[in-house]
């Protein structure tokens, strides 16, 4: 007859000493403020604020200015300012429009931002579905536009 009492490995969580193939806990791992996202809730062509987590991780190092690529879009990058208002937060302001129209930005929805370092954000535009949109510009300018005009990213249907 076998007996009840049998110990069985590899099974369950276990309390031994070999679980060092478990991730570290949360707050030992390092924090890389490098992707973030914000959803359209009010006017999509007002200054938008970024998260407080992206203005404390660019602290002593805020740029006047930051340049948006739209993602699969081409080289086009649209120069945002910047605005910090004291209190730690941080808005895309003057030139947000711009971007916000060629995009076709609307209401409810998602962009997701990735900082890729000397002040550029490749943005990923997220629509009321929450399907990404996909661009492509037929300009070949990869300067930015002048400020009369706007030429809108095309968004294939």
């Amino acid at each position: 007859m076998a007996s009840t009492s049998r110990t069985r490995r590899g099974r369950g969580r276990g309390r031994g000493s070999g679980s060092s193939s478990l991730p570290p806990p949360p707050s030992t791992l390092p924090l890389i403020i490098e992707e973030f996202f914000i959803v359209v809730c009010e006017d999509p062509l007002v200054k938008k604020e970024l998260p407080k987590k992206f203005a404390d991780y660019l602290d002593g190092q805020e740029p006047a200015k930051v340049y948006l690529r739209a993602a699969d879009c081409g080289p086009r990058l649209w120069t945002v300012e910047v605005l910090f208002d004291g209190q730690g937060r941080m808005y895309l302001d003057k030139g947000w429009e711009k971007f916000a129209i060629a995009h076709g930005v609307d209401f409810g929805w998602f962009l997701h931002f990735k900082y890729e370092g000397d002040d550029v954000l490749t943005v990923k535009v997220f629509d009321g579905t929450m399907c990404r949109r996909y661009y492509y510009s037929d300009d070949e300018d990869t300067d930015d536009e002048s400020d009369d005009d706007v030429k809108p990213c095309i968004h294939p249907l």
